[in-house]
């Protein structure tokens, strides 16, 4: 999703926080900025950090959340994900997931792409 500048936008943001924290996540930054892009939610799971993308429609008339995930996209997060790393290299493992909510419907997707 883009930069939350949207009362939707943040909403799915909190939507998407609150599941991932039921399922044992921590939150560890929420839009992570720099000049390669953002990253909506950085977590940890276990050892592992999980960088996470939230997409949402309203409707699946244009297609779902998670095609909205275009290769540039990927490009963008992963090149995020790699400044967020330089600055905070404790991490042992990463990968990359979405959160993608359609309408009411809400999906997470874990390993949306590999590095």
């Amino acid at each position: 999703m883009k930069h939350c500048t949207t009362e939707s936008g943040r909403l799915a943001e909190d939507r998407a926080l609150a599941y991932l924290q039921t399922q044992g996540l921590v939150l560890i930054k929420r839009n992570f900025r720099s000049r390669r892009g953002e990253i909506d939610l950085i977590m940890r799971d276990a050892d592992t950090l999980v960088f996470v993308e939230v997409r949402q429609r309203r409707s699946r008339q244009f297609g779902d959340a998670a095609a909205s995930i275009t290769a540039v996209k990927r490009a963008r997060l992963w090149r995020c994900a790699e400044f967020f790393l330089q600055r905070y290299p404790s991490a042992s493992s990463c990968r990359f997931d979405a959160v993608c909510i359609d309408g009411e419907a809400l999906t997470w997707l874990r390993h949306i792409f590999s590095a």
